[in-house]
C-alpha cells in the first residue's frame, strides 16, 4: 500500500479512532464538474454533473458542511484502483445515497438515505474503484440499481 493509499483510509476512519478531532469546520469551495451517466438496466439515462474528489484534502472533506445537493449533482471518489470503500456521514448535513461502482463501470452496491451526521461506517462490501454520492432518495426516485453501469472518463467509457 501505498503513501496516498495510507493517508486516504486513514482520512476514512472515525476520528475516534485514531484519538484525535480532524480540523476540518467548514465546506470545500465547489470542486471541478464533470459528466456523468447510469444506464439503469432498460436502457434509461440519468446525467449528472458531480463534483470530482481528485486530492486526499477533497476527499477528506467530501461534502460535509454542504447544506443541499442538486438533484443532478454529487461527488465522485475516484480511489483510482479497486479497493474497499469505507464511508461515513461525520459533519454530512444531508442524507446522501452512496453508490459503489467497479473498475468496470457496473454498481457493485447502494446504501440509500444515509443518516447525516452518522458515524457509523458505509462499506463498499467489496472492492471498488469510485464511490459516488448522490442526493438522498435519487437512487430510489429514478429506480438506479445493482448491475446498473456508470459511464465516466475513470471507467474508460464516458459519455
Amino acid at each position: 500500500m501505498n503513501r496516498r493509499d495510507m493517508l486516504g483510509l486513514l482520512a476514512l476512519l472515525p476520528a475516534a479512532a485514531l484519538g484525535q478531532e480532524p480540523e476540518i469546520t467548514h465546506a470545500q469551495p465547489e470542486l471541478k464538474r464533470e459528466k456523468l451517466v447510469i444506464v439503469a438496466r432498460d436502457g434509461q439515462q440519468h446525467a449528472f454533473n458531480v463534483e470530482v474528489a481528485e486530492t486526499i484534502e477533497q476527499e477528506t472533506v467530501g461534502l460535509m458542511f454542504r447544506t443541499s445537493v442538486p438533484p443532478d449533482g454529487g461527488m465522485l471518489f475516484d480511489w483510482k484502483q479497486p479497493r474497499e470503500s469505507q464511508m461515513w456521514m461525520r459533519n454530512t448535513l444531508v442524507s446522501l445515497d452512496m453508490v459503489f461502482i467497479n473498475e468496470d463501470g457496473t454498481i457493485r452496491s447502494i446504501a440509500e438515505d444515509t443518516v447525516p451526521e452518522s458515524l457509523a461506517v458505509i462499506d463498499s462490501r467489496g472492492p471498488v474503484r469510485a464511490t459516488l454520492e448522490l442526493a438522498g432518495g435519487t437512487t430510489a426516485r429514478l429506480d438506479i440499481r445493482v448491475g446498473d453501469k456508470v459511464l465516466h472518463r475513470i471507467f474508460g467509457n464516458a459519455p
